[in-house]
């Protein structure tokens, strides 16, 4: 069926990193292994808490997984699981095997240096068990607001250059913090990055006194210089 409509107005965004559309573009010669490895970056971008993983369980069972490969429900899960374990033997996904709930479950996560860390440690556990606040690896899958949709959601089009900024943010600040920031920007009628970026700059140096938006003084003509 053609995509007729095009992308929405306010459409969200997953951040992907660059070498799998460059590099990792030329080498992937399996449908079913690109299909899962940005399915599995999607599902990641959806959870709450760090580190996030993936279980086996939720991708062999994620409808639009088994849609895109199906072969009959049965032969789905045997090509996810096929192109799960090429995504693995690539080096842009990682797997582990914890105890969740009593029940040994193997996960999945992308292979980035944060999680490199989380895998080795949870590798280290014996017996393996999820970190405290750890997402739910069994839960449903809701799409979340990332910091792409609140831009454009609060302030306006993304460019190149304020796309940057953002992933930069992303990386630097929790998820919580980002959504809050907006939140405390649009509150204060100041819909501009570098406003949003200060909050984040200034919550960083100063700390946070609660869970909501920041409760920081603010200097005289602070608001209005963002403002401009």
């Amino acid at each position: 069926m053609a995509f007729k409509g095009g992308f929405p107005r306010n459409v969200k965004y997953t951040p992907v990193p660059n070498p799998l559309f460059d590099t990792l573009l030329g080498q992937i010669d399996d449908l079913g292994e690109m299909k899962c490895t940005l399915r599995v970056i999607w599902i990641l971008h959806q959870k709450k808490g760090h580190p996030r993983f993936v279980s086996a369980r939720e991708i062999t069972s994620d409808p639009i997984l088994v849609q895109s490969l199906c072969n009959g429900p049965s032969n789905s899960i045997v090509q996810i699981n096929s192109a799960l374990k090429k995504a693995v033997d690539r080096g842009t996904l990682l797997t582990s095997t914890v105890v969740h709930e009593g029940e040994a479950q193997k996960i999945y996560t992308l292979n980035t240096l944060p999680y490199r860390k989380a895998v080795s440690e949870l590798d280290g556990l014996e017996p393996n068990q999820l970190p405290v606040g750890s997402n739910d690896i069994s839960g449903p899958v809701t799409e979340r607001p990332n910091i792409f949709s609140l831009y454009e959601s609060n302030i306006g089009t993304l460019n190149p250059m304020i796309a940057e900024q953002l992933k930069e943010a992303e990386e630097n600040y929790p998820e919580e913090w980002i959504v809050d920031a907006f939140k405390e920007a649009v509150s204060n009628n100041v819909r501009n990055w570098r406003y949003v970026s200060r909050i984040l700059e200034r919550w960083e140096q100063d700390g946070r006194t609660d869970g909501g938006p920041g409760r920081h003084p603010e200097k005289a003509g602070y608001q209005e210089y963002f403002r401009r």
